[in-house]
């Protein structure tokens, strides 16, 4: 019993902490605002898988940070133009090179009249990002003196998960650990303690 608790405790600790780890490193979760309805309610935890701009594609919604935006806290939003793109909204129209965009994503069927015009062509290595509550959404339309109002794609923090799937079974993985790590502990214990009783039963050896 004494090894098989051995085994227990080292599997444990070694399922826990390398389950943390990855958890830690390549997830985290968001809160989301109103700017992305109806893809994300308000208020809603929005797992994130943690990555860079490199793997980051045209329609995708990114979280993101950049300072002197947002009071420098991370955003979600979704990328409408990356380094090279040329973007025009005009009459409640968005092309992107010339190709109307198709966006069932929005919260209206189009974006609002008060949205502010735009014609924009992204720098290299940037993004033009915008929410899909356009009625709500202080997004890259409003910071067009900035660059065009694009970020640098190096600013991108992860891509929000379709489900909370796999943390949720990295989370389980730690929890099933612990557990293992303590129950192999306890049965260490016991076998020690057993041990230790059957030599003192046994009493002292003597040769006659």
């Amino acid at each position: 019993m004494l090894i098989a608790g051995t085994l227990l405790v080292v599997l444990g600790l070694v399922t826990a902490a390398g389950a943390l780890v990855y958890l830690q490193t390549s997830y985290t979760t968001v809160k989301a605002g109103g700017a992305m309805e109806p893809t994300f309610g308000e208020g809603d935890r929005i797992p994130v898988e943690k990555l860079g701009g490199a793997a980051i594609r045209r329609g995708d919604v990114v979280l993101y940070e950049v300072p002197g935006r947002y009071r420098g806290l991370p955003v979600l939003q979704r990328v409408i133009g990356l380094g090279g793109d040329h973007l025009v909204f005009a009459g409640g129209s968005l092309t992107v090179n010339g190709r109307p965009v198709e966006e069932p994503y929005l919260k209206e069927d189009r974006a609002p009249s008060s949205t502010p015009a735009f014609d924009v062509t992204v720098p290299p290595g940037r993004m033009f990002l915008l929410g899909d509550n356009r009625g709500n959404s202080n997004d890259s339309r409003y910071f067009l003196s900035e660059k065009s109002g694009t970020v640098p794609v190096s600013a991108v923090q992860g891509r929000p998960l379709p489900s909370a799937t796999v943390p949720t079974l990295l989370g389980l993985a730690v929890v099933l650990g612990v557990v293992c790590t303590v129950v192999g502990g306890g049965m260490s214990v016991s076998a020690d303690r057993r041990a230790r009783v059957r030599c003192a039963s046994a009493g002292p050896t003597t040769n006659a």
